[in-house]
């Protein structure tokens, strides 16, 4: 994997050491999560957060374990590391880091008070929801080191505050049991009780949101470190609490040997792939319902969207196809007139969206060509042409095939956005795409062939299949070529104000990436032009991927910031978006145009924001710096896909 670690001048410094994260996943949809200054700047930090039914019903246990160093002089040094209300930064014990950095994915830090040198790494149990913290002499001592643990039991998307309920606390063989749900067990356990008041994220505030919360100080563990080479552990878990995990050297260890074998699993050609590879694995999830991806950490849960389009990337580029089988089988199983759930993230199952299918019809079509598996195309056949036959009838929110030229439509009912340009500022869709958009349409004409072929290997005639895919692949290479230059983003839209008189529809030119799947989607409508790509590059491509708006609009928005209406406005309007590299990339090779270095800014950010990960997104100005989740499925799972064409 590529080296990924930071010195004094990045870990001692806040600028530096606090805008980039690092993040630890339990396989189930749990994580811990933090920054290289070991400062918790946003709510959702934590040294153990569990997943509850639903990936995105995460809650928050153990916060952190703030160190302190008695050394033999007697003096006492602190080396956690908070914000307050106040503005006062206190301990500042990223200012003793000497070296913070990614080993085998994990990470590690390194204090040096003197002569002294203690190290700590940190691994979560795979599997279940617990986690391990070791801290290791290196050099000087005998030194006493104390843990002060800070908890709280919450939803991870709110706070906790101490004019409520004091979390309620039992003592447990070696530490206590918090609000029945996390144990704690460590060495020299001391009860002790007590809020801290007024802990600030400064993530939050930026984000427009509340930025404060109070911490329940539980207690303190504490062991001698005599000589080099001597560790002090704490273990943190829930789920069955009488279920000690393995020591907690051992489950760091376990960890370290699980990760080279996905590394190794996946057979990646250089150390960036390696690193992907790995990034991958922490939005593969187990659920009740079998595999699942969490679309970002550390606020997403399951997302058909996003988990269809990084279905080739997190599964079939990893050595996952087995899974990637039951995760196909699984989705299968929620079609609804012919439509794949979103998500359930907001309490209940969603069917809100136009190509979250199409992409399920894209990613069977992919795990059969590419792993030979045509039992699966045979098993889930019907269903797919299910799919085909509830589009063309019509189905939800207007969801429909134009019998006038076989592409499709959406939309049009007030409220709703379909596509995966899907923001809403009080309700109202920023870009509600009504009409036809012209990476739907792509996708449908995709996907009508990409089952034709399934078919035909089923032994099952696909003439009529053939017949609709050359029939709306015919209109849309009528309808969507614009005079502008590049390709209409809607044909067919309701035009929003016209004279009496004038066209209730309207084709809407707007340079947006959409249109790259006309031309990178493995049956395109249309054969990619260079100069068409070098005109859309030129207004729309970054060091980190495409904008979703170009900047010569009078609606672009060069920076993805403020509060969640201003955030949300600007969303998919001008922001960068790092998973379209994968269809930018495919278009250019088609064309027949230059790739080699289109991803050196991707692969630059991989030690910039969420460490060894992809952001969701950044800002459409320079410098393009990191917005949203810090770790992002498909924006980690394109990048893979793209540097292993297949």
């Amino acid at each position: 994997m590529i080296e990924i670690g930071f010195g004094p001048q990045v870990c001692g410094e806040l600028a530096g050491g606090t805008t980039r994260e690092w993040l630890v996943t339990d396989g189930l949809g749990g994580y811990a999560m933090g920054t290289v200054s070991g400062l918790r700047t946003r709510r959702y930090h934590g040294l153990l957060v569990v997943a509850g039914e639903t990936p995105a019903s995460r809650r928050v246990g153990l916060v952190s374990l703030d160190p302190a160093v008695t050394l033999p002089s007697g003096a006492r040094v602190r080396l956690g590391a908070h914000e307050w209300s106040s503005g006062v930064v206190d301990p500042r014990g990223f200012e003793l880091l000497e070296r913070f950095e990614l080993v085998d994915g994990l990470p590690r830090w390194r204090w040096r008070i003197g002569d002294v040198v203690i190290e700590r790494e940190l691994a979560m149990t795979h599997g279940r929801p617990g986690v391990a913290v070791v801290h290791r002499l290196v050099t000087g001592g005998p030194v006493r080191l104390e843990l002060s643990a800070a908890c709280t039991w919450r939803d991870a998307h709110g706070e906790r505050r101490a004019d409520g309920p004091a979390p309620r606390m039992e003592p447990a063989d070696g530490g206590a049991v918090v609000e029945g749900s996390v144990r704690l067990a460590g060495p020299d356990w001391t009860p002790e009780g007590q809020w801290w008041l007024g802990v600030h994220h400064r993530e939050e505030a930026a984000r427009g949101l509340h930025p404060e919360e109070d911490l329940w100080y539980a207690g303190r563990f504490a062991g001698a470190l005599d000589r080099p080479g001597d560790t002090v552990s704490v273990l943190a878990w829930a789920g069955d609490l009488a279920d000690e995990p393995p020591p907690a050297t051992e489950v760091v260890a376990a960890a370290r040997r699980r990760h080279r074998a996905v590394v190794a699993a996946a057979k990646p050609a250089d150390p960036v792939e390696a690193t992907l590879a790995l990034a991958a694995d922490a939005f593969v999830v187990r659920t009740s319902a079998g595999p699942d991806v969490v679309a970002g950490y550390p606020w997403f849960g399951a997302w058909s969207r996003d988990t269809m389009t990084s279905y080739e990337g997190l599964f079939l580029c990893t050595g996952r196809a087995d899974e990637g089988r039951a995760l196909l089988r699984s989705y299968a199983a929620t079609l609804s007139e012919g439509m794949l759930a979103n998500t359930a993230d907001t309490g209940r199952v969603e069917y809100n969206t136009v190509d979250a299918t199409l992409w399920f019809l894209h990613a069977v079509s992919r795990h059969v060509t590419l792993t030979g598996d045509t039992d699966l195309g045979d098993e889930l056949l019907p269903a797919l042409h299910a799919v085909v036959e509830a589009h063309l009838a019509g189905t939800r929110y207007g969801i429909a095939v134009d019998p006038a030229d076989g592409l499709l439509t959406q939309g049009g009912i007030p409220g709703t956005a379909l596509t995966w340009m899907d923001a809403r500022v009080y309700g109202v869709p920023v870009t509600p795409r009504t009409g036809k958009p012209v990476e739907v349409n792509a996708l449908w004409v995709n996907g009508l062939a990409g089952l034709a072929e399934l078919t035909e290997l089923a032994g099952r005639d696909a003439a009529e299949l053939w017949r609709l895919h050359a029939r709306a692949r015919e209109a849309f290479g009528k309808r969507f070529p614009s005079p502008a230059g590049w390709l209409h983003d809607v044909v067919d839209a309701p035009a929003p104000a016209y004279p009496l008189g004038g066209a209730a529809y309207h084709d809407d030119d707007l340079l947006r990436p959409n249109q790259l799947l006309a031309w990178s989607l493995p049956y395109a409508p249309l054969e990619p032009d260079p100069a068409v790509l070098r005109r859309v590059a030129a207004g729309l491509f970054t060091p980190l991927g495409p904008r979703s708006l170009s900047p010569d609009s009078p609606d672009f928005a060069g920076r993805h910031r403020g509060g969640p209406a201003e955030r949300d406005t600007a969303y998919h309007q001008g922001t960068v978006w790092p998973w379209l590299i994968g269809p930018f990339v495919d278009a250019y090779r088609k064309s027949g145009l230059p790739t080699d270095d289109l991803l050196v800014g991707l692969e630059g950010h991989l030690g910039d924001y969420g460490l060894g990960s992809v952001s969701e997104t950044a800002d459409g100005a320079p410098p393009h710096a990191a917005t949203g989740c810090p770790f992002q499925a498909w924006s980690v799972a394109e990048l893979l896909r793209v540097r292993r064409p297949r």
